[in-house]
C-alpha cells in the first residue's frame, strides 16, 4: 500500500467534500465510527476490502485513493506531464520533487482564479492575487538572501523584510479577500458548484492539483492544531 498519510488524508479529504459525517460514512462503510477514525488518523491500516469499499462509496479509483495518482479515474500523472510543468529549457533542472509542487501549485491557482472569475469580483480577485503574489515575493526574497545576492535590488528594506513586512501585507490583502466574498453573500451572488463532480467537469485535470493541495495543506493544519492542545 502506499504510504498510510497519503490513504489517511485522502479518505478524511472525500468524506469531507462528500458531505457527511464520521459516522455517516462509517455506517455506510459498514464499520464503526471509532475504526473509521483510525484510519481518517492514520491509526490503523485497513484490509484490501475496505479500500474496495471506500473506492466504490467515494467512486474513486484505489490508485487515487492510496495516493498513487491525482486522477480520481486511476489515470497516473504521465512523465510528459510532470515535464509539460516545467519551461522550456529548464526541465528538471533541480529535482522532480520540485517540477511535480509546481504543477500541483500551478493548477491548484487555475482553478481558484477560474472560480473568481465566475464571481467576476475585482476585489476578491485582486486581493487573492496580492496574498499569492506577497507569499511569493517573501519566499523569493530567502531565496535571493541565502544565495548572498544584492539585496538593493529591491526596494523593500531587508530589515522590514525579516520583521514581517510581506506577512502583514498577506494578512491585509487576506482581510480584504474575504470582505469582498461575504459582500457577494450579502447580495446573494450565484457561487459556484465547488463539489469534486462539478470541479473535475469544469477544469479537467486541474482540478485533481486542488484536491491534493487542499489535502497536504489541511493535513498539516490538522497536525499542528494536534499539537497546540
Amino acid at each position: 500500500m502506499a504510504s498510510t498519510s497519503e490513504f489517511s488524508r485522502t479518505l478524511s479529504l472525500l468524506r469531507q467534500e462528500r458531505g457527511v459525517s464520521q459516522r455517516t460514512a462509517a455506517g455506510d462503510l459498514g464499520i464503526s465510527q471509532a475504526l473509521l477514525s483510525h484510519y481518517e488518523n492514520g491509526i490503523r491500516e485497513p484490509g484490501l476490502s475496505f479500500v474496495v469499499k471506500a473506492c466504490d462509496y467515494y467512486h474513486v479509483s484505489a490508485d487515487f485513493i492510496l495516493g498513487r495518482t491525482l486522477s480520481r479515474d486511476g489515470s497516473m500523472l504521465t512523465s510528459e506531464e510532470v515535464l509539460n510543468a516545467a519551461e522550456p529549457g529548464n526541465v528538471l533542472q533541480g529535482s522532480v520533487l520540485a517540477t511535480l509542487q509546481s504543477k500541483l501549485l500551478s493548477g491548484a491557482v487555475g482553478v481558484l482564479f477560474g472560480l473568481l472569475g465566475k464571481l467576476n469580483d475585482k476585489a476578491a480577485i485582486n486581493a487573492a492575487a496580492a496574498y499569492l503574489g506577497g507569499g511569493i515575493y517573501q519566499l523569493y526574497r530567502h531565496l535571493y538572501r541565502a544565495a548572498g545576492a544584492n539585496e538593493a535590488y529591491f526596494a523593500l528594506d531587508p530589515a522590514a523584510c525579516t520583521m514581517g513586512m510581506a506577512d502583514a501585507d498577506r494578512k491585509i490583502a487576506e482581510t480584504a479577500y474575504a470582505r469582498a466574498l461575504r459582500g457577494q453573500v450579502s447580495q446573494k451572488a450565484e457561487f459556484p458548484d465547488l463539489s469534486p463532480e462539478a470541479l473535475a467537469a469544469a477544469y479537467p485535470g486541474r482540478s485533481q492539483s486542488m484536491t491534493q493541495v487542499l489535502s497536504t495543506a489541511d493535513a498539516r493544519l490538522s497536525a499542528l492544531s494536534e499539537q497546540s492542545r
